[in-house]
This record gives C-alpha cells, structure tokens and sequence, in this order.
C-alpha cells in the first residue's frame, strides 16, 4: 500500500514526482487498464477514486489512483471522511493512490488528521524570488541532473534571468545542454546570455528601483514584468520580503550591531557573506522610509486580493512607494 499527498505551488517539480511514481507503479503495456485520474470538478471524485483504488489492477504491474488538484484538505463532508477511514487501511499493497493540491493542507481537518496517519506528505513550494542562495543552488542541482557544466558567473546569470520559475529553468538548461554536446569546458556568461532568454526585468530588481525614487525606471520595470505574465501576487510577494529584509539589516545597522551572523541570524539570511552587500543597498535609507513601505505593500496585497484592476493598482503603489524612498 503505498499513499502520497503532493501539494505547492511549483506545479513543475509536481508534475516530475507524479511522473515518476507513475513509472514506478505501473506497467507500460497495462497502462491504460490500471491508470486513472479524476480532477475536481467531477462529481463525488473522491468517493469515485477510492473505490477505483480497491480494484485489483489488470495484467502487470500495479494500480495508480490520482485525484488531481484535491481539496479533500480544505473541505471535507462526512460521507466522503467516512469513505476515507473505511478504505485508507485497506489499500491492496500494488496500489498507489496519490493526492494533488496547491493549497498547504489544513492541519485542523479530521481529514488531514486521517491522511497523516496513511500517506506520505511532500511540498513543493517555490522558493522565495529574494533568496538567492537557494535559488543558485538549484540551479546547480538542475544543471547537474539534466548534465550541464556551469561557471559560478553563469549560474549567477541563470538566478537573475529565471528566478524562481522552474519549469523555465529545466528548459533553458536543457537548451544549453544541446549547446555544449561534446564539450567538457563549463558555460560561462557568454553562452548563457546568448542563449537563454533575457528575463532580467525581476521583482528584486523592482524593488531596487523603488528603494532609489526611481519612478520612471520602477514603472518600466513593472510594465516588463506584466508583458511577462508575472503574477502580480508573486511580485509583490518578492517586494514585502525583499523590504522587510532591508528593514532587518537597518535596524540592526543602528542598534550597533557588527556581527554579521547575527545580523544574518536576525533577518533570516543562510549566508552572512551577503550581510556585506545588504549593508550596502541600505546605507542611504532610513528606517522610517522602510517602515513606511510596509503598510503601502499591505494595502497593494489586499487590493489585489479584491479584485481590483491589477496593473492600476500596482501602478499606482509603485509611485507612491518611490515618492517614500524620494524623501530625504
């Protein structure tokens, strides 16, 4: 018996893991026998898939049940509850039954209480844009799996024009490993910046440009960011936290603090060698500015969250979040 729950928002690192616990579980040939997915908007989809799991599977190999995009974690009913303690204990042993959602479950849920005690939980959350030192290194776990040989310069290149998109990652590095067929030397920035496309126009570099007053750069900025379909959540998901991390370091810039580990322990940074640069971006700025810009991010979350038109809104705060940093 073998139960997964699989939930995040990296959908791409998702879709590699359910790919390979399908060609773990099933036989090629019985595939389309022992193979079955219900989405969510087919009706009583759970109650449908765990019947589906207790029927011993054809032919080779065993049987995979996927209820994609489940939201057994958030809301369940008393029928459906009452399905899953009746038929959890009691999975065949060649059958895998494997739960999907974006949404983190609710740990309150007798539903998430149940699953707990059966099947495996995995998260695949994307890694937060502001923190480079996880996103370099998975670019060097991507570039390893896929067999691409990288200078620490184009790894650098890779962070700043991907960010945290990992689907466009494994692209991009697969490109660049057709490239370099055949070649033992590792890519350096040349290659990668020819051949991978320019995506520099990012939120951290957003927020740069409001941290200077810069209104016209900052809207540019932000125009080229929506032309590329960035949720406007995730930006200003990367803008609360890259300020906030500002804040941190001047706060504790001004308290006297030296002790760059204990800075970096206190703004929540794995590698104090950053502290130096960090303390750098922050010199010209005051702590009342990035207390200020913090409230402004709030209210932009909240109206987006409302409904309101996306790119006035985050247009609007751009401006006033430079007219913040324009103070002296």
């Amino acid at each position: 018996m073998a139960i997964y729950f699989y939930w995040g928002e990296d959908d791409f690192a998702m879709e590699k893991a359910v790919t390979l616990a399908r060609d773990r579980i099933l036989d090629p040939q019985w595939e389309s026998f022992n193979y079955t997915s219900f989405s969510p908007d087919e009706s009583d989809a759970v109650i449908q898939g765990l019947n589906q799991i207790m029927t011993p599977p054809f032919g080779l190999g065993g049987r995979l049940v996927w209820l994609v995009n489940t939201n057994i974690c958030q809301h369940c009913p008393d029928n459906v509850l009452a399905e899953l303690q009746r038929t959890l204990p009691v999975i065949p042993e060649n059958s895998l039954l494997l739960f999907t959602s974006s949404n983190k479950p609710d740990e309150r849920l007798k539903s998430t209480k149940l699953l707990k005690k059966f099947a495996e939980f995995r998260e695949f959350s994307l890694i937060p844009p502001w923190k480079t030192e996880l996103l370099v290194q998975s670019v060097n776990q991507a570039a390893q799996t896929i067999g691409v040989k990288l200078t620490t310069s184009a790894v650098d290149m890779l962070v700043d024009a991907i960010g945290n998109d990992t689907r466009l990652l494994y692209n991009e590095l697969e490109k660049l490993r057709l490239y370099t067929q055949g070649s033992k030397e590792p890519l350096n920035t040349d290659a990668v910046s020819q051949l991978v496309k320019n995506t520099t126009h990012n939120s951290l570099q957003l927020a740069a440009a409001i941290k200077t007053g810069d209104t016209a750069k900052a809207l540019g900025t932000l125009a080229e960011l929506l032309a590329a379909c960035e949720p406007p959540l995730r930006i200003v998901a990367t803008l609360t936290g890259q300020f906030r991390t500002w804040l941190w370091i001047k706060i504790m810039m001004d308290s006297g603090e030296r002790n760059q580990q204990a800075i970096a322990q206190a703004a929540e940074i794995a590698n104090p060698n950053r502290i130096y640069y960090l303390q750098k971006e922050v010199n010209s700025l005051s702590v009342q500015q990035l207390v200020t810009s913090l409230p402004l991010l709030l209210e932009l979350e909240v109206s987006l969250k409302q409904g309101t038109s996306e790119a006035m809104t985050l247009q609007t705060k751009v401006i006033e979040l430079c007219q913040v940093f324009r103070r002296s």
